[in-house]
C-alpha cells in the first residue's frame, strides 16, 4: 500500500502539542484522503470518534462500537469513518501515519481558544469529507457528544447533507454527571449504545438491508467509567 506521506518527506514538527490539528502532516493527510483516495461506497456510513489508543480500531471503544455494528450490519454494507482530533479518517487507513503517531488529547484540552480552532477546523474537515462522498453512502449516521458532536452538527448543516447524529439529546441530558471530568458520560454507557443500534435499525430500514438481528448490549460492562474515547 502506498504511504501517504512518504518517510522522507515527513515534518520534523512534534506530533504532541496543541497545535496537533495544524500540523503539517496531519493537514496534507486529510488533504490526500478527499483529494486522492479512493473512498469506498456503500449503503451505510458510521462516523465515530477518534481514541486516545492507536489504531483506533483496537481501543476498548472502538471494539464496543463493532460489536453493536457488526452484529446488525455485514461488512459489504457499511463503511467506518473515524473523526476528531486526526480530521476525518477511513477506518482502513487508521493504521497510517500520521493517525497513528500524535498523542495530543484534544478531549482534555481545556484552552478556549485551541478549542475554537479545532470547532472551526473540523467542521470544515467534515464538510469537506460529507461533500466529497456525496455519492458513497445512502445514509449516514454519527455517534458522538461534546465538541465532536458539534462539529458534525454544524458539517451537517452548512453542506445540507444529512447525518443521523445520536444518542438523542434527551438521552445525553439524562445521563449528565455534573460531577464529573467529563459531564456528558461515556458512548459505552448502555443508554448511549441503545440510541446507537436503534440508529443502526433506522438506517437498515431505510437503505432496504435485511439485517442479522437486533445488536445485544451487555449491560454488565457497558456503565464502566471509559474516558479513553475523548482522550483522543
Amino acid at each position: 500500500m502506498t504511504r501517504i506521506i512518504p518517510e522522507d518527506e515527513r515534518s520534523s514538527e512534534p506530533l504532541d502539542t496543541e497545535n496537533i490539528i495544524h500540523h503539517p502532516d496531519m493537514e496534507r493527510a486529510n488533504e490526500w484522503i478527499v483529494t486522492e483516495y479512493e473512498i469506498p461506497s456503500r449503503k451505510i456510513c458510521i462516523f465515530v470518534p477518534c481514541s486516545k489508543k492507536k489504531p483506533y480500531h483496537t481501543s476498548p471503544s472502538h471494539q464496543k462500537f463493532d460489536e453493536i455494528i457488526y452484529s446488525m450490519l455485514g461488512e459489504e454494507d457499511v463503511h467506518i469513518v473515524t473523526f476528531g482530533t486526526c480530521g476525518v479518517v477511513p477506518r482502513e487507513l487508521d493504521v497510517e501515519y500520521p493517525f497513528m503517531n500524535y498523542s495530543f488529547m484534544m478531549g482534555q484540552c481545556n484552552v478556549a481558544k485551541v478549542k475554537r480552532d479545532f470547532l472551526k477546523t473540523e467542521t470544515k474537515r467534515i464538510s469537506e469529507y460529507l461533500e466529497t462522498t456525496k455519492d458513497n453512502y445512502d445514509y449516514r449516521i454519527a455517534y458522538c457528544i461534546g465538541d465532536f458532536r458539534e462539529a458534525m452538527t454544524r458539517a451537517s448543516e452548512q453542506t445540507g447533507i444529512p447525518v443521523d447524529i445520536v444518542p438523542k439529546p434527551e438521552t445525553i441530558e439524562s445521563n449528565i454527571q455534573p460531577n464529573k471530568k467529563f459531564i456528558y458520560n461515556s458512548l459505552s454507557c448502555s443508554d448511549y449504545l441503545s440510541d446507537f443500534s436503534a440508529a443502526i435499525a433506522k438506517a437498515m430500514n431505510a437503505v432496504g438491508i435485511s439485517g442479522k438481528g437486533d445488536a445485544i448490549i451487555k449491560n454488565e460492562d457497558a456503565d464502566f467509567e471509559d474516558p479513553e474515547w475523548y482522550e483522543s
